[in-house]
């Protein structure tokens, strides 16, 4: 009898290290930023979680998938623009997954070929885009690449919330003829501005002008004040005619005295 029960003892014990094997076999936890996609059998039965809960060991199978945003770095790719120009451009896509089910059912990897349409996609943007565009115009572009990019992973249940393209990468001789067409744009406002400053400098002048030439009283005092601003420099000599309509009035007296003397 005794034989019996230690032949029995070793059978037990294996006995619960199959049933504790098989209990946390069925005892999935799942965190809140994830979810359990279930197959058993080999057919969907649904996605769980999050928290703990237990599936039929070896006939249920899990696969976890990650619901938080995913950044996805598109390598620099090259392209040529509609109006032929080889350029080098990156990008970087914010996805997350909405549907578990879709994105392990309907994919292989849905990072990957994520990752593989966002590239593609990048390159057919920049070649239907002109260059001024791409520069002056970045926030369209990357609405144009988004919509692509998320009507093509819809169906994968993924979701694609932004797309930035980081860095345009132009060719030497490209970023030569810009850098003289930006400093050419420059001359051509400075000499704008001057034009319209000498413009309404000779407006202000020839409204001037007028004032002063209606009063000869105001002519004649316009021409004491700049005597007036010459004679503050001390350093010079000044010459100056004198002019007629100070004198004109003593001109009748000066020829009248000639005139009497000539006569005796």
């Amino acid at each position: 009898m005794l034989d019996a029960l230690f032949g029995i003892i070793p059978c037990l014990g294996l006995l619960g290290v199959i049933i504790l094997f098989l209990f946390f076999s069925a005892v999935k936890v799942v965190q809140e930023y994830e979810r359990g996609v279930i197959f058993r059998l080999g057919r969907f039965v649904g996605a769980k979680g999050p928290g703990i809960f237990f599936i039929v060991p070896f006939i249920d199978r899990m696969m976890k998938v990650d619901l938080r945003t995913v950044t996805l770095d598109v390598p620099s790719q090259e392209a040529i623009t509609l109006d032929n120009v080889t350029l080098k451009v990156n990008a970087v896509v914010y996805f997350r997954v909405m549907d578990p089910g879709k994105s392990i059912i309907q994919v292989e990897d849905y990072r990957r070929a994520t990752w593989q349409i966002a590239q593609t996609t990048l390159r057919n943007v920049i070649g239907q885009s002109e260059l001024d565009d791409l520069l002056a115009e970045r926030e369209k572009v990357n609405e144009v690449i988004r919509q692509i990019i998320d009507d093509q992973t819809e169906p994968w249940g993924i979701k694609v919330s932004i797309v930035e393209v980081k860095d345009v990468e132009l060719p030497v001789n490209m970023q030569r003829a810009m850098a003289r067409q930006a400093e050419a744009e420059r001359e051509k406002r400075a000499k704008i501005i001057h034009a319209s400053g000498e413009f309404e400098a000779s407006k202000t002048l020839a409204e001037a002008a007028h004032i002063i030439g209606a009063e000869s009283a105001g002519l004649q005092l316009r021409y004491l004040q700049t005597l007036t601003e010459i004679a503050a420099e001390k350093n010079s000599t000044i010459i100056f005619p004198l002019p007629i309509d100070l004198i004109s009035a003593v001109l009748p007296g000066l020829k009248l005295k000639a005139d009497d003397t000539t006569s005796e």
